[in-house]
């Protein structure tokens, strides 16, 4: 006990020593001249090669930031910024609460780290996050000699190349999966991307490395396998009836067909048997089931013409090229009446556990970790350090109000919006889908309520950077599926730059028009600023190249200050001039806002994780901002449901409590929370048996990524050849028997095997001794081969080693997708085992090790047998 407060205080001396001589060398930096600022990544760069240790030149690196950070964004870096920088170099996890400028924290050991490991990471959750941060950044990076990169959705090959060769990179946790599993499926140098993964910083790591988790990231291509199943099933999952036919584990989101069901289902299909593995109905009926009951549109998918899109669960928004695996996507195509695209076969695939495990160095920030503490350090191990707040948070958070029944709890929470909106204080509230979200944007037209509504349908994605940067102005009202990883906070009385930037788009856009727009409403549109947009309407000619990405090159515009173009000079003039008159505006009602107690957040229920909760909540109070927060719940409400909603409801019957009147109690709120941390705990066993079961098969992958690497990465493989054909020697040596018949026979099979002429003659001692054939058999390989090889370089120069390289990449990449195939199947039906009392996970790591040498072994055999045995049919030309 006493052990564990002398570390704390040591720690906090540590630290505290750490931020004094920060401000000291701060101090001093000042007076340098920006071009003296820059030299400082050099000098520090020299220091390294000099032997001191990153954690030496720490607090000079973290002031070259401080000072650049200043000069660049004129923004001072808080201690509590200092902290979490310092947290994340020591490869912890810095939990800080939502507006305490975690974008900026991640300069700081991102600096400090890529001076002599190039190539640091720093990984968000979608393309908008990424982009954005790297283009704010940038400018702090540019003083300080550092190369910014930045890799989006839809990038070239070359670009990507040109990007991860930067000092710093900006990107998105899938195009980071995605980008690695293409890496090790290139049959060229030249198509591969990523460099070494030595440091990665990851944004919203809850979200990437829990709620992401269980999920794993496959590329997958079409399959020859057709079926015309789907409807079938679909059509059977119509007129099978719930608790007669099948049963819903809600808690494990399973179906399993009654042993009725199973006879109504073989009596409807005219089988004998729906386990047949000849002919299985099985899987196709219980993918039609749970599209029936367990994923709803407007839930978990939304329509986009003839197209299924998945909706993110814990951030709400839509999940583009993204497919639900194993028939599952097919059975919600054939239950919406959509064309059934074909099935898919996995052709690579990782979990983001073992992704990241891949890092020298792993470090996160997040508002709410603490909650997962005990999974983050298992499984990564990364501890969570909780970083005080700049300012002390005065958030009230209201204890739940549950309601009888769902009808009560909407009714409740439109009459709370009515009530904050006539006080004028923002609202936002937010809902658990977009079903939910559209049902009580209908509720506040009832009360004639002008609201904004934030989900993932196209038309309001779009509309997201307007709608977050109003939701703190008086009288705002915003409607939001899960925010979880929105990225922007929610300034009260509005973002001024934000707002500024979507005036000026706006008015490029729709110069004539720009009074009419709704964003501009009336009360930011006074005199002074529609002075300004007549002022500059003749002023402002944009190319109509530039209108394509505006926003990018507005930026560009405001952040440069050495401009010569007349237009680019108008536009920054123009875009300065609009903030200063809408600072003035929003600085005044920020006041007024502060004054009626700031944003007020209503739950509209309660996630199945405390974390996605907390970060709602997390939307009011910021940097010691007044708000509070309140959840409203009924007994129909899923969470509730399925954790002893029967119980509660009794009690208020056996009350005699209405239907109007909510149960508020500090018993409840503990309940709630012991249900969350029950689910909580169900889901991270989950994430701990897939992590367990990807472990054996993680291992296989390194091992083959491993080989393809040297073999993509070597002009030379003869030798690689020779040493699989002598192993391919060894294996079926070791397999015979002493005898002189059943030799003589695998002595033929290796001959036909390798291309070696039969016509040999061998002595019946030399076919018996075992050692003298096998050396026989090396003469003879080696022979054969240079007989090819020349063969081959007669034809054309340098098609021998062509055909190396090609046999064995196809022959590995056909072999890992066949053998990604049994593995899936044999984790399917290993838990079976334990019926037979034996541990399920052991068996699987025995059958894998066992496929893993058979793959191994049919790998080689196959490149020898196809290298040795080649002969090129088409002629070849002089030009060819």
């Amino acid at each position: 006990m006493f052990k564990f407060l002398e570390n704390r205080i040591d720690k906090t001396k540590k630290y505290s020593y750490l931020l004094e001589k920060i401000r000291n060398i701060d101090f001093n930096l000042k007076k340098l001249s920006a071009k003296e600022l820059k030299e400082q990544t050099n000098r520090l760069k020299s220091l390294l090669n000099n032997g001191y240790s990153l954690e030496a030149i720490l607090p000079e690196a973290f002031a070259t930031v401080k000072e650049a950070t200043k000069r660049a964004l004129g923004i001072e870096m808080f201690d509590v910024q200092i902290l979490g920088g310092i947290a994340l170099h020591e490869g912890k996890i810095a939990e800080m609460k939502t507006g305490e400028g975690k974008t900026l924290v991640s300069i700081l050991p991102a600096y400090l780290n890529c001076l002599n490991r190039p190539g640091v990471h720093i990984v968000t959750v979608n393309d908008y996050l990424a982009k954005r941060d790297a283009e704010w950044v940038t400018e702090v990076y540019n003083l300080l000699d550092i190369r910014v990169g930045l890799i989006q959705q839809d990038m070239h090959t070359k670009d990507r190349q040109k990007n991860y060769n930067c000092d710093v990179i900006y990107l998105t946790n899938s195009e980071l999966g995605f980008d690695y599993l293409r890496d090790n499926m290139a049959i060229d140098t030249n198509n591969v991307v990523q460099k070494t993964f030595s440091f990665a910083i990851i944004d919203e790591v809850d979200s990437i490395l829990i709620d992401e988790a269980r999920t794993p990231l496959i590329i997958s291509g079409p399959s020859e396998t057709k079926s015309t199943k789907y409807k079938k099933a679909t059509e059977l999952a119509n007129v099978l009836k719930n608790t007669m036919h099948y049963e819903i584990d809600e808690k494990n989101r399973n179906i399993t067909l009654t042993d009725n069901g199973i006879i109504y289902c073989e009596t409807f299909l005219k089988t004998a048997n729906l386990y047949n593995i000849q002919d299985p109905w099985a899987q196709y009926i219980l993918n039609a089931l749970k599209a029936k009951e367990l994923f709803l549109r407007n839930r978990h998918y939304i329509l986009r013409g003839e197209e299924i899109v998945i909706v993110d669960e814990f951030t709400g928004r839509i999940m583009n090229g993204r497919r639900w695996s194993d028939g599952l996507h097919q059975a919600i195509e054939s239950k919406e009446y959509l064309p059934i695209q074909k099935e898919n076969k996995t052709l690579a695939s990782i979990t983001y556990q073992n992704l990241f495990l891949l890092y020298e160095k792993l470090s996160g920030m997040t508002g709410t970790a603490k909650t997962e503490e005990t999974e983050l350090d298992k499984i990564y191990n990364l501890a969570v350090i909780t970083i005080p707040t700049n300012k002390q948070c005065i958030r009230k958070d209201f204890f739940d109000l549950v309601y009888k029944t769902e009808f009560s709890k909407w009714q409740a929470v439109a009459q709370e919006c009515f009530l904050m909106n006539k006080k004028g204080r923002p609202v936002l509230v937010g809902t658990t889908n977009i079903e939910k979200s559209e049902m009580l944007a209908k509720m506040l037209e009832a009360y004639k309520l002008k609201y904004n509504l934030l989900n993932a349908r196209p038309k309001n994605v779009n509309k997201e950077a307007e709608i977050i940067a109003q939701a703190g102005r008086k009288y705002a009202l915003t409607i939001s599926t899960n925010m979880a990883g929105r990225g922007t906070d929610i300034i009260l009385g509005g973002n001024a730059k934000a707002m500024t930037k979507l005036i000026i788009i706006s008015f490029i856009k729709n110069k004539t028009d720009y009074k009419n727009k709704r964003q501009l409403t009336s009360n930011i549109l006074n005199q002074k600023i529609v002075n300004i947009l007549d002022e500059y309407k003749n002023k402002i000619e944009i190319r109509s190249a530039i209108n394509e990405n505006l926003e990018a090159y507005l930026y560009k515009i405001i952040t440069n200050k050495n401009l010569t173009n007349i237009q680019e000079i108008y536009l920054n003039e123009f875009y300065s001039k609009i903030l200063k008159e809408l600072k003035i505006i929003l600085e005044k009602e920020k006041r007024e806002v502060i004054k009626l107690g700031g944003l007020h957040v209503i739950g509209t229920e309660r996630h199945e994780s405390r974390r996605i909760d907390n970060q709602l909540k997390g939307r009011a109070g910021r940097q010691g901002d007044p708000g509070s927060s309140r959840f409203f719940l009924s007994l129909d409400d899923q969470l509730l449901r399925i954790f002893g909603g029967d119980k509660i409801k009794q009690v208020m019957q056996n009350l005699d409590i209405d239907d109007n009147t909510p149960i508020e109690s500090t018993i409840l709120n503990k309940s709630l929370d012991n249900a969350q941390k029950k689910v909580e705990s169900y889901f991270y066993d989950i994430r701990k048996q897939l992590f367990e079961y990807d472990a054996v098969i993680n291992t296989q992958r390194q091992a083959i990524y491993s080989e393809r690497k040297k073999i993509l990465e070597t002009k030379f493989i003869r030798n690689c050849l020779i040493e699989y054909g002598q192993s391919t020697i060894n294996e079926i040596l070791s397999t015979s028997s002493n005898n002189d018949i059943v030799q003589y026979k695998t002595f033929e099979r290796i001959c036909k095997l390798f291309n070696i002429p039969l016509s040999l003659k061998i002595e019946k001692e030399d076919l018996l001794n075992v050692n003298t054939l096998k050396l026989f058999l090396y003469e003879q390989l080696y022979i054969t081969y240079d007989l090819k090889e020349a063969y081959l370089e007669q034809l054309k120069p340098g098609l021998t080693r062509q055909l190396e390289k090609y046999y064995l990449l196809e022959q590995i990449d056909q072999a890992w997708q066949e053998h990604i195939e049994r593995m899936s199947v044999l984790r399917e039906t290993i838990n079976w085992r334990s019926y037979g009392q034996q541990d399920p996970l052991i068996e699987y790591k025995n059958e894998a090790f066992n496929l893993f040498l058979d793959m191994t072994s049919y790998i080689r055999q196959t490149v020898v047998y196809l290298m040795m045995r080649s002969r090129l049919i088409t002629n070849l030309n002089k030009n060819s």
